[in-house]
């Protein structure tokens, strides 16, 4: 295998840098990601109804507001009806986030679907997993320069569970599992308190589009932490302030009734 280029982790990939509201309302919430190397933009569709328009490769959508219950689901060319890359009947559950990865190449193209966790770091931390989306890249490791290893032998498809860390700017290195060969560095990778971030690895090792690193924030709870440990009286009472901010997608959900449905990666 040719060796596997070095990126850094910038403003190249502003597509996948997504903020979203992470209290728990009753229902699941679900967001999609494409991360098929050769597979083109697609649509959505749940039940009979386009839910989700134009995903290209890296791009993710923002969570939205769904019910549980079984769907099906098809994943077909942009502005086509067929024919569908991805057929299946998904399952979501109350009170859960998920991410539906689309991995591999088109020709073996198929759903992961991550059960997120968005709970609110501790003061001062931030909370990172790593997701293995490249098909044809080996297991790897993944390391802070000169520090402590994060997520050890994570393979195609692979997911590195969610790792509380100090907030501050890592130099990061993915290796080949195993040994200190460093196969993609990431200098600079900013991870801000009472944020919950994903690591992804897309691409491909050997060929285009070349092998790279992004990371989404999945969570923000960083206005919460910085928040005055006493807040000002108005009208005799303490009033609490909390500011939470949802990137929503226009026109996501337009058909009534239209419900969106996952099973849980194994």
């Amino acid at each position: 295998m040719r060796s596997l280029r070095t990126l850094a982790v910038t403003g190249a990939f502003a597509a996948l840098l997504l903020t979203s509201v992470t209290a728990f309302a009753a229902g699941p919430r679900v967001r999609v990601i494409h991360a098929s190397p050769d597979a083109p933009a697609v649509d959505v569709w749940v039940d009979g109804a386009k839910a989700f328009s134009g995903v290209a490769f890296k791009d993710a959508t923002a969570y939205a507001p769904l019910t549980a219950g079984d769907h099906a689901v098809k994943v077909v060319p942009a502005g086509e009806t067929e024919p569908a890359v991805i057929d299946a009947t998904l399952t979501l559950a109350d009170d859960k986030d998920y991410s539906v990865v689309a991995v591999g190449k088109l020709a073996d193209i198929e759903p992961l679907v991550l059960e997120d966790n968005n709970a609110a770091p501790a003061a001062g931390k931030a909370h990172v997993r790593f997701v293995h989306a490249s098909p044809d890249a080996p297991a790897v490791d993944v390391a802070v320069k000169g520090g402590p290893v994060l997520f050890s032998n994570v393979p195609f498809k692979g997911v590195g569970a969610y790792t509380p860390v100090d907030a501050g700017t890592y130099d990061l290195e993915v290796r080949l599992a195993g040994t200190d060969t460093v196969a993609l560095a990431i200098p600079g990778a900013k991870l801000d308190a009472g944020k919950v971030y994903t690591a992804w690895a897309l691409g491909l090792a050997a060929g285009e589009p070349a092998l790279s690193a992004a990371f989404t924030v999945d969570a923000d709870y960083s206005a919460q932490q910085a928040a005055p440990a006493t807040l000002p009286t108005t009208g005799g009472s303490n009033t609490a302030l909390m500011t939470v901010a949802l990137l929503g997608v226009a026109g996501l959900l337009s058909a009534a009734g239209l419900r969106l449905a996952a099973t849980k990666a194994r």
